[in-house]
């Protein structure tokens, strides 16, 4: 099923309109571009200031489990790739 991202598990009203301000709407918006491309534009389109708690939920939703049982490994491979993305844009 093809739901809102506001009906993923731990993604709420805030996570929703930031990811909503660069196009992603549903679950199958999140899919087609990954969590880490998906922090990545909301970074740079919509509010640079978000923390990697925001990378870890969009993980997470996808998975259907609470960002916070999300491995260190899984976390640090994550933000790695964030911040590799980040460096290469910059």
């Amino acid at each position: 099923m093809d739901r809102p991202v506001s009906e993923l598990r731990g993604l709420g009203t805030v996570s929703s309109r930031l990811l909503a301000s660069v196009g992603i709407h549903r679950e199958s918006d999140l899919r087609s571009v990954g969590p880490v491309e998906a922090f990545a534009r909301v970074r740079m389109a919509a509010d640079p200031r978000v923390s990697l708690n925001l990378l870890y939920a969009l993980q997470a939703a996808l998975l259907g489990i609470d960002w916070r049982r999300l491995s260190p490994e899984v976390r640090r491979a994550l933000r790695d790739e964030a911040l590799g993305q980040r460096r290469g844009r910059t």
